[in-house]
């Protein structure tokens, strides 16, 4: 249950970093959105094993 959750959080944040990227805004934004859609999906796989 967990991890489909942390998954539907991935996905959230890859939106997210996508759309402040074509927004031009300042180039640490997107990358911590990117960062935190990889480090749930980590949870997510962790969750499973």
């Amino acid at each position: 249950m967990w991890s489909l959750l942390l998954m539907g959080l991935a996905g959230l944040l890859i939106g997210g970093a996508y759309t402040f990227y074509q927004q031009k805004t300042a180039r640490w934004i997107p990358i911590s959105f990117a960062v935190l859609a990889v480090m749930s999906l980590v949870a997510a796989y962790m969750f499973t094993q």
